[in-house]
């Protein structure tokens, strides 16, 4: 499975965004899609989820009411729709490919592939 992120780019608070994740290759089997952050000096953490058995769409407390996760399967593409941003927001965002869907979606320990990332900065 490849994974490219893009989109990513300097906004002002307040401001919105929208990453893109073109996914190729073997994809049978990867049946969650999700964002990651990992902001500088923090560890990596999940954002937002979606499932390609039933488009289900999960996020963290942070981002809910702001983020949309969606997806286009013809055009093999996952979307993170980012409104209201905050400064917090700053950070490398990446996309990540996983077989399950466990309770704890956001643990990148249960992530089996990874984009190379996208960088997002919002200035206050």
């Amino acid at each position: 499975v490849q994974l490219v992120e893009s989109g990513g780019g300097l906004v002002p608070a307040g401001g919105s965004l929208k990453l893109s994740c073109a996914i190729s290759g073997s994809t049978w089997g990867y049946d969650v899609i999700s964002w990651f952050r990992q902001a500088p000096g923090k560890e990596r953490e999940g954002v937002s989820c979606i499932t390609s058995s039933d488009n289900s769409a999960y996020y963290v407390d942070s981002v809910k009411g702001r983020f949309i996760i969606s997806r286009d399967n013809a055009q093999n593409t996952v979307y993170l729709e980012m409104n209201s941003l905050k400064p917090e927001d700053t950070a490398v965002y990446y996309c990540a490919a996983s077989t399950v869907l466990s309770s704890r979606w956001y643990n990148p320990g249960f992530v089996d592939y990874w984009g190379q990332g996208t960088r997002v900065t919002v200035s206050s």
